[in-house]
């Protein structure tokens, strides 16, 4: 039986974040509606975790803004942006105290990783890696840029996607986003296995900012729903 959650979950939700300092306009409690379809017993796809996953190099208590490393001025290169939603279970309920981690490649679609031979540069203002735990209305939130695209083989360009694994009280779950409208999304193998239900899943809503985000950044609107919580 097909089940969506409700508006009126959503305008709950989407106003509790505005303690996130921010108000989330009208536009994202649409687009998190038109996210979050799913058929009851199904969680949102997984993905691949990948072989940039910063195992050995994860910084100490990294938290949630990548756009600095801790002690540093400078920001991070790149279009800022503000990713966020919320982990729900099957039936629509928010789920609390989700481990929320996130790594990606910098603006020039570089992972801070010994892995990645990729020749582009490195960014030394760019973390590439955080940490959330969902709140009460399971909602997390992290201040990032959107990654650039890289080469993985010849004739195979991956398109900007960033990396997630969660951790819940029963459920441990890896998945990637990609971006709405990005050229590269069609020629890439992982986004191409996906059925097209599964590819509208793990695809943000891009969002303007609001409230006292900067006015050139964007807001990647991202639910996730877990099996089991």
């Amino acid at each position: 039986m097909a089940m969506t959650i409700t508006r009126r979950r959503f305008v709950h939700a989407s106003v509790a974040l505005a303690g996130l300092a921010t108000v989330v306009p009208i536009g994202s409690v649409l687009a998190a509606e038109e996210n979050n379809k799913w058929v009851s017993g199904e969680g949102t796809p997984d993905t691949v975790m990948g072989p940039f996953y910063p195992l050995l190099s994860k910084p100490a208590n990294p938290g949630t803004d990548l756009t600095m490393v801790k002690g540093g001025t400078a920001h991070a290169q790149g279009q800022l942006l503000y990713l966020m939603g919320q982990v729900l279970d099957v039936k629509g309920t928010p789920i609390k105290g989700v481990q929320v981690e996130i790594w990606q490649a910098n603006a020039a679609g570089r992972y801070d990783h010994p892995s990645d031979g990729n020749p582009a540069p490195l960014d030394p203002n760019f973390q590439g890696y955080g940490v959330a735990v969902t709140d009460a209305d399971g909602r997390y939130r992290f201040k990032t840029i959107k990654p650039g695209s890289y080469p993985v083989t010849r004739g195979w360009v991956r398109p900007p996607h960033i990396h997630y694994e969660l951790t819940g009280r029963k459920d441990k779950h890896v998945t990637q986003i990609w971006f709405p409208d990005e050229p590269l999304n069609a020629q890439d193998r992982l986004f191409d296995r996906l059925s097209p239900a599964a590819r509208q899943k793990l695809t943000c809503k891009i969002e303007a900012p609001a409230g006292s985000m900067e006015p050139d950044s964007k807001v990647a609107l991202f639910n996730i729903v877990l099996t089991n919580g």
